[in-house]
């Protein structure tokens, strides 16, 4: 399994510097080049710049949250192919309803395995 994701560029954007350096540390060690974004803002500014092939979105942040950095995500026909994977501490049937009507293609629960990071990739990346 290690190494496997080489090439390959993923968005880690979450508020919390924890999870950013968890997510960061975990795809990387099998080989993923990983941009970070510290809010939806943040990520629209890096994602024309570095094209990443999947990207994690946390739901709850400040100024753009997950569900509106989504929305403009996929609402770009240069990104609306790219799965977004949203990342939550909330875990309820509302809110995962609310991922997909923006267009998200998974949703995590915080906290998140190594195992479910890396099967997001596995599901919804196909090329590098």
């Amino acid at each position: 399994m290690e190494n496997s994701f080489q090439g390959l560029k993923a968005m880690v954007i979450d508020d919390s510097k924890t999870i950013r350096r968890t997510a960061e540390t975990l795809l990387k060690k099998v080989g993923c080049e990983v941009v970070t974004a510290v809010d939806g803002f943040d990520a629209l500014a890096k994602i024309a710049d570095h094209k990443p092939n999947i990207i994690f979105v946390d739901i709850m942040m400040p100024r753009l949250d997950g569900y509106q950095t989504c929305a403009l995500i996929k609402n770009n026909k240069d990104f609306q192919d790219t799965p977004v994977i949203m990342l939550s501490s909330k875990d309820g049937l509302f809110d995962r309803a609310k991922g997909r009507i923006v267009g998200s293609d998974q949703y995590l629960t915080k906290p998140f395995s190594r195992d479910e990071l890396l099967g997001a990739i596995t599901e919804h990346v196909t090329h590098v």
